[in-house]
């Protein structure tokens, strides 16, 4: 999903400082992220990629992936409660990402969690649904929300990515608290998604 050049524009108009620097900055992309995985494998991907670098998080991937009966594709949900706890810990999953990765699997296969109606769901169902597997938190809820589902009106306090971009569009000394965070996002408001964006731009080399 993309916002029109209408909404931009009123955006830019909201919040001036936001809209000089969306003038200097790559354009907002056209989500969710193509190509579109399956919700089990882009969850999965979530899990195994909290907290590492880049390149560790690909190789752990990879090595689950080759352990599917059809090493095209990431194992399904029954699949991985199929593998055996060794095999998926010689991949080089820890414990707390086999755990997550495994309480993700019983709720699909249960039907606890139904993958396939997220995307129908609010953006605030859809948290309440993810964050009740276990080592998903309201972070990766918020990021699935934004890059898998392209919602267009997300905005995760907790992202220090987030914190640093605002702190440099708005010339701060200190990155604001995630309250402060809150507060200010609100006149992006439908386009928070947009906004965060365009601050990850920022933090990430951007100049205003």
């Amino acid at each position: 999903m993309k916002p029109t050049k209408a909404q931009l524009s009123a955006l830019s108009r909201r919040d001036p400082v936001l809209g000089k620097a969306m003038k200097s900055l790559p354009p907002f992309p056209d989500l969710p992220v193509k190509p579109r995985l399956p919700y089990f494998h882009t969850l999965a991907r979530i899990i195994i990629y909290q907290q590492l670098a880049t390149g560790a998080a690909r190789t752990i991937h990879n090595r689950v992936k080759a352990l599917s009966p059809n090493p095209r594709r990431f194992p399904t949900a029954k699949e991985i409660l199929g593998l055996p706890e060794e095999s998926l810990r010689g991949a080089g999953l820890s414990r707390s990402k086999l755990k997550a990765i495994r309480s993700l699997a019983e709720r699909t296969e249960s039907g606890n969690l139904r993958l396939r109606s997220l995307s129908a769901l609010p953006d605030q169902e859809v948290v309440e649904q993810l964050t009740a597997v276990w080592g998903i938190g309201e972070w990766s809820a918020q990021m699935f929300l934004l890059f898998h589902l392209g919602r267009l009106d997300v905005f995760a306090p907790g992202d220090l990515g987030l914190l640093e971009g605002m702190r440099i569009l708005d010339g701060l000394d200190e990155r604001p608290t995630q309250a402060e965070a809150l507060e200010r996002a609100e006149v992006w408001a439908p386009l928070r998604s947009v906004a965060s964006w365009f601050l990850w731009r920022l933090k990430d080399g951007g100049e205003i």
